[in-house]
């Protein structure tokens, strides 16, 4: 019966939708057809592209997604049925997600007995002091089942100039292995003085292995990748991409960036491996980005997720204890840190949850650093309540475009955050990339995730959170100095703005929910 019901529902909505647009659609699909009146063949083929497209909306209407994103992909499959089928199969195949993803997950969850946290009496005397991170605590480890750990080094480096000198110098001293993951990856001046230092670290018997998205770096030569193998290197694409349409996992990429090194010391964080993240393009000019340095037992965790990673790829579990011993006794902290992951083959939008958790509990202060924002109603709700309600949120994001549907989506939420009392400045130094969720100057979120529904939902993330951290007083600084270098959007001029803007806006805040 419940069945039946569904079917009933999706066919009456498809009804209303053709019955209130039926002469749009009829030009549309006479302009989508018309090269194939010539021919009974692509008759044939336009009525199957129909017929297909009527059945994929019959299973996205049964998967119960969000309705949002259910009747914009309805839509989208009415009006454009050979296009909106192609665009479905590449993006939009939620119950390939689960397939494909299904077996990584049952693998993470077995294997998370290799990491472990601090003593549980040392973690309980800590989120003692204050209940909000007991709350918070909670919700990660139930989410991601990662330990929370104290005795972890953490220091924030700020851009590229002080990022990759630290990764170079690290990177020297290593002695046993070294473990490397990351989204772009270019074959440019900085990725070679990094490649020329893992050939020769894996020619002197240190064990060298490299994950690299295949989508993000598909400009990655194959010069580049061959000599980092014939030094030893065992380095490989996560993903790879071979026939583009049929593919399940092209729309799920691994966005992480992680830098593991002989087990105790690791980097986490928004920048990638290329000479933009130095400044060097003309059309970003300056890289305004942050990464985080950790040494001590909160990179267990990190190594963690590198090796589920390499385990997916290449089905080698990694298990030996040396990649998990950790000397941890030197380092103590007043606060603690936790790794979180999140990707398509978990059940739930983890970093989300969390993020929406970090907001709900502020008091006094949300600060927002991100490249791509594209909030849900769950992120958006949360923000403009805790506007109303007093809270000082600020939310930092790039003068210009390098993605433009993006960037055009998150304009459309400028005038009802802006109305709620959210304060919205845009960078004008450079290109802002940095990734940081900073709330009441006392929790914060370091890590590869933006704040939309990619990060959230299609790619695979990893986010460091921050309780009570001495780091995090650094985020606070580099935050309002950005403030500085950046422009206030004023409501009342952003209302004046070009009527074709505001539809581009419109538009491109419509696709969010397919991407």
């Amino acid at each position: 019966m419940q069945f039946r019901l569904k079917i009933l529902i999706f066919l009456s909505i498809v009804v209303c939708i053709l019955y209130f647009a039926s002469p749009t659609i009829k030009f549309i699909w006479l302009m989508n057809f018309a090269f194939f009146e010539k021919s009974t063949i692509f008759r044939l083929i336009s009525v199957m592209f129909s017929i297909t497209a009527i059945g994929v909306s019959i299973i996205i209407f049964l998967e119960n997604r969000n309705p949002a994103r259910t009747l914009t992909w309805i839509i989208l499959l009415a009006i454009f049925p050979l296009f909106g089928f192609v665009f479905y199969l590449i993006f939009g195949q939620n119950y390939k997600k689960k397939m494909v993803y299904r077996k990584k997950a049952i693998n993470d969850q077995n294997a998370n007995g290799l990491i472990s946290g601090s003593e549980d009496v040392e973690v309980k005397d800590f989120i003692a002091q204050n209940q909000r991170l007991e709350y918070l605590i909670n919700i990660a480890a139930k989410q991601s089942n990662t330990p929370v750990t104290m005795n972890t080094f953490t220091k924030v480096l700020t851009n590229g100039s002080e990022t990759f000198p630290k990764i170079i110098e690290e990177l020297k001293k290593a002695k046993h292995h070294i473990h490397i993951e990351f989204y772009i990856v270019r074959n440019d001046e900085i990725g070679n003085q990094l490649k020329d230092i893992l050939i020769e670290k894996a020619q002197n018997g240190v064990k060298v292995r490299f994950l690299y998205d295949a989508v993000g770096s598909w400009k990655l030569s194959r010069n580049f990748v061959k000599d980092l193998r014939k030094a030893g290197v065992e380095i490989l694409p996560f993903s790879p991409v071979k026939i583009p349409v049929l593919n399940d996992t092209i729309n799920y990429r691994n966005h992480r960036k992680i830098i593991v090194i002989d087990s105790n010391v690791g980097f986490v964080g928004g920048l990638n491996i290329g000479d933009e993240y130095l400044g060097k393009d003309h059309y970003f000019g300056k890289w305004r980005d942050t990464h985080l340095y950790l040494n001590g037992e909160g990179v267990r965790t990190l190594q963690f997720i590198f090796l589920q990673d390499w385990y997916y790829m290449t089905n080698e579990l990694i298990d030996d204890k040396e990649y998990f011993d950790i000397n941890a006794s030197s380092y103590s902290s007043k606060g603690a840190i936790q790794l979180v992951s999140g990707g398509p083959d978990r059940k739930h939008e983890v970093i989300k949850e969390l993020f929406f958790a970090m907001i709900t509990s502020a008091r006094k202060s949300i600060y927002i650093a991100s490249p791509y924002f594209v909030p849900d109603e769950d992120i958006l709700t949360a923000l403009k309540v805790a506007a109303n309600g007093g809270v000082k949120v600020k939310i930092l994001m790039p003068d210009r475009p390098d993605k433009k549907i993006v960037f055009y989506a998150s304009r459309s939420y400028f005038p009802e955050l802006l109305e709620a009392g959210v304060e919205i400045y845009e960078y004008r130094q450079g290109f802002l990339h940095s990734k940081i969720l900073i709330v009441d100057d006392e929790i914060a979120s370091v890590g590869t995730a933006n704040m939309d529904m990619r990060s959230f939902r299609l790619n695979f993330e990893v986010t460091a959170f921050l309780y009570l951290e001495e780091s995090i007083n650094h985020l606070v600084n580099d935050f309002n100095n950005d403030i500085r270098d950046s422009e206030a959007i004023i409501f009342n001029d952003f209302k004046k703005r070009p009527i074709y803007k505001r539809i581009f806006e419109s538009l491109s805040r419509l696709m969010a929910p397919l991407l």
